[in-house]
C-alpha cells in the first residue's frame, strides 16, 4: 500500500506557481474518468461530452491524500443522475482523496468545465492561496479551497458555497459511486473495504449504499 502524503497545511507564499495538486474528491480521483476533462469526449455512462483543456497531458503525478472536513452527496448530477459529491471543510471528520499535479492553465481549465463555463482562460488563484478559500460564483463548484501545500505545490479543489448541513442529501448513482471508489482504490492507500466503509458512510450515501454493494460495484478490481 501507498503511504499517505502529508499535507503542510500553511498556506503558499508563492501566488503565481507553475503547478498545483488539483485535489478530487469524486469521481475524478479515477484517472479515465479524469482524463475526459482532459483530452475532451464523453464518459461511459455519461450524459454530456467534455471539451478538455488547452494542455492535454496528463497529469504528471497523482498521490493519496487526506483533507480535513466531510464529503457528502447532494444536488442531482444531469451527467450521472442522483447526487454528487461534494466538501465541507468546515465540518468534522476526514475527506479521501486522490491529487493530481497539474498546470495551473490545466486546473483552470478543468475548473471551468465543473462549473459549466468554456474553459480558455486561467483562474486568478491568489485569493485562494491567500487566504484558503474564494467564491468565483453561487454555483456548486465555483469556491476554490487550498488546503496548504506539498513538496511546495498548493492543494487545490472546489466545492459549493455552502454547508452540507445547509442543503438536501441526495444518493448518488451507481455509475458515480464506482467511479469514485475506483478513484480512491488506484490511489493505493486504501484496500477495498476501507474505501466501502468510507464511501457507504458519507450523508447522502449512508442506508441507501452498503459496504457490501460498493465492494460488488468494484467487481473485479477488489
Amino acid at each position: 500500500m501507498k503511504a499517505l502524503n502529508a499535507i503542510d497545511p500553511t498556506l503558499p507564499t508563492d501566488l503565481k506557481p507553475e503547478r498545483v495538486w488539483y485535489t478530487s474528491y469524486g469521481s475524478n480521483m479515477d484517472l479515465d474518468r479524469l482524463a475526459y476533462y482532459i483530452r475532451g469526449g464523453r464518459p461511459p455512462g455519461a450524459a454530456r461530452t467534455y471539451p478538455g483543456c488547452r494542455d492535454q497531458q496528463m497529469p504528471s503525478r497523482s498521490i493519496p491524500v487526506e483533507l480535513q472536513g466531510a464529503m457528502y452527496f447532494a444536488t442531482e448530477s444531469p451527467v450521472w443522475g442522483g447526487g454528487r459529491a461534494f466538501y465541507d471543510p468546515q465540518a468534522d471528520g476526514r475527506v479521501l482523496g486522490r491529487a493530481h499535479l497539474v498546470s495551473v492553465e490545466q486546473f483552470s481549465d478543468i475548473a471551468a468545465q465543473e462549473m459549466y463555463r468554456e474553459p480558455g482562460r486561467n483562474l486568478d488563484l491568489g485569493e485562494a492561496l491567500t487566504t484558503g478559500r474564494v467564491m468565483l460564483g453561487d454555483g456548486r463548484y465555483e469556491t476554490l479551497i487550498c488546503s496548504g501545500q506539498v513538496d511546495r505545490a498548493p492543494v487545490l479543489t472546489f466545492t459549493a458555497p455552502w454547508s452540507m448541513h445547509d442543503v438536501r442529501w441526495n444518493p448518488p448513482s451507481a455509475a458515480y459511486v464506482r467511479f469514485l471508489a475506483t478513484g480512491l482504490l488506484a490511489a493505493g492507500a486504501w484496500d477495498a473495504e476501507a474505501v466501502a466503509e468510507y464511501v457507504a458512510a458519507c450523508p447522502g450515501a449512508i442506508d441507501h449504499w452498503s459496504e457490501q454493494t460498493i465492494r460488488e460495484l468494484l467487481g473485479s478490481e477488489t
